[in-house]
């Protein structure tokens, strides 16, 4: 069936046109059949049949065509970063023709865009939970005319601890009689469902089979292979098929990490996302996968959540998934819209028992087969270290799936799943200095310590002097930077007189012989600290 079969508003169909959709997939039919008639619904359906474009369609359609609806908004919920923009991105597409707008608020980064683009208004409103609650509790988002409710992939919502985190959206937006609301899950579990019941007016329910998909338009391999000939199987396969873009998955961040850049020692142009990245390198990476940049991506199911390319030709399992839902999730990357594709699953002697309750769960026998070593490519990187990178916690999105999603900074206060702190624009842990950035300052002091190399003693002992001298009348907090210019340095040292002495009298006075309350003593300087002493023990002299 085509979009033009459903009398869709002329603004509308210039966007449909314009994201080049001309069939209809199974659950954009339905989909809009039951939704243009004005109905809740709770759709279980994969990702990459077309459900994005099938409840935008319809929203759209609502907006432009009933006046009753003039001025209403969407909201769209999600689970991930990368999905809020994928949203967006298919959004603006189909508002392309008309004159609404859609934004996509997610955590990870800052507030200054997000809140200038509520403030030029914002018709459709894409947003992870976090950082949707926390627009609206700092007073910068209004919920209060949301006359449309969309919250996609509810089964990973509750997977990475949201649930709670909806309950309270809820409550900020207009009741469900006053509101159209749309649920979509691949699985339509226990919780969902009662999210749906709770939540919704006689919502209507909408199937579309998984199994279709994993099962008939997928080209499926299982290779019983070693741990240790996991990566030459790999590169046989690459050397082999050729493809031109391949998801590879594997389970853990480490393991995506290194085998990204062996990837590269082997000459395979290749990126990774983790969930420790930072936000704009995890886009940054994406978007160059998805312009063709390189040809290979690495990624943890929870970071490839959101991740849609067109024609993509193959998807590895480097990994057997822990979860046989997410084997489904992994494979369905490639043949999207009706498009074949091909899976390759690496299963080792470590993750061989997870394989039956996958086969159970799509009811089918993969075709499998053991390794040979003609299938095997010579492994470049064998026996080269692979040093790790550290990013900065700008939302841990694997973090969040595998708990309540909350946590506690060091101060105590409260950080949400997008990794932004509770405590207004400037967070507790989202704006920490990156790891990335501290472990430079560990770089800059081996390159300090390679250059006294060749140097007499004295000559060690005068670039000590010059490099630690502005330091040396400073706090220990000052040197760990725990106090702001102009104010009293942090000292551990304070503490209550146990004889009822005033707060504030410090364990140098004490020493010295004060009274409570008294000034504390100079900082001592490098002389008098015994540094010269140390050092001169350290290294001897020449």
């Amino acid at each position: 069936m085509n979009f033009t079969e459903f009398a869709l508003h002329e603004d509308l169909l210039k966007g449909i046109a314009q994201a080049g959709y001309e069939t209809c997939t199974p659950v954009q039919e339905q989909v809009l059949k039951t939704s243009l008639a004005g109905d809740d619904l709770y759709v279980q359906s994969q990702t990459g049949t077309g459900k994005t474009a099938a409840y935008l369609v319809s929203i759209i359609q609502e907006r432009l065509s009933n006046p009753e609806n003039d001025g209403k908004k969407t909201l769209v919920l999600v689970p991930t970063r990368e999905l809020a923009v994928q949203v967006e991105d298919e959004a603006k597409k189909l508002l392309s023709g008309t004159s609404l707008k859609a934004f996509s608020f997610y955590g990870g980064v800052g507030y200054k865009a997000q809140v200038e683009a509520i403030e030029k208004g914002v018709d459709f409103i894409v947003g992870t939970p976090g950082r949707i609650i926390d627009l609206k509790k700092g007073g910068q988002l209004d919920l209060s005319g949301v006359g449309f409710l969309v919250i996609d992939e509810a089964d990973r919502m509750f997977d990475m601890g949201f649930y709670p985190d909806l309950r309270e959206i809820l409550k900020f937006i207009p009741n469900p009689e006053a509101r159209q609301t749309m649920l979509f899950s691949a699985t339509l579990n226990t919780y969902v469902k009662n999210l749906a019941w709770e939540y919704t007016r006689d919502a209507k329910e909408i199937t579309i089979e998984a199994e279709n998909i994993t099962v008939d338009e997928i080209d499926q391999s299982l290779i019983h292979v070693s741990s240790d000939k996991k990566l030459p199987l790999l590169l046989g396969i690459l050397n082999r098929d050729k493809p031109e873009s391949v998801l590879i998955f594997c389970n853990t961040k480490k393991g995506c990490e290194i085998l990204g850049k062996r990837l590269k020692i082997n000459g395979f142009e290749s990126g990774f996302i983790i969930g420790d990245m930072q936000q704009s390198k995890r886009l940054e990476t994406l978007n160059n996968f998805k312009a063709g940049k390189f040809s290979i991506l690495v990624a943890t199911d929870v970071a490839a959540r959101g991740i849609d390319v067109n024609d993509l030709a193959m998807v590895v399992n480097y990994d057997l998934p822990n979860e046989p839902e997410n084997y489904v999730h992994r494979i369905g990357r490639t043949a999207r819209a009706g498009k074949s594709g091909k899976a390759y699953t690496f299963c080792s002697e470590k993750d061989v028992y997870d394989l039956p309750v996958i086969e159970r769960y799509i009811d089918k026998q993969i075709p499998s087969s053991v390794c040979s070593d003609d299938q095997l490519a010579e492994d470049k990187s064998k026996g080269v270290y692979i040093k790790l990178d550290t990013y900065g916690w700008g939302g841990d999105d694997e973090r969040d799936s595998r708990g309540s999603g909350y946590g506690r900074d060091r101060k105590g206060g409260r950080y949400d799943k997008d990794g932004r702190g509770r405590r207004g624009e400037r967070g507790e842990r989202g704006d920490r200095k990156p790891r990335g950035e501290r472990s430079e300052n560990r770089g800059e002091k081996r390159e300090f310590d390679k250059s006294l190399e060749g140097l007499s003693f004295e000559e060690r002992m005068e670039v000590y002097k010059k490099k630690y001298s502005e330091k040396a009348g400073g706090s220990r907090g000052e040197k760990r930077g725990k106090f702001d210019k102009g104010k009293k340095p942090y000292d551990k040292r304070e503490r209550f007189d146990k004889k009822g002495g005033a707060k504030g009298a410090s364990f140098q006075g004490k020493k010295a012989g004060q009274k409570p309350g008294a000034k504390a003593a100079p900082k001592k300087t490098l002389e008098n600290r015994g540094i010269v002493g140390f050092f001169k023990s350290l290294f001897g002299k020449k």
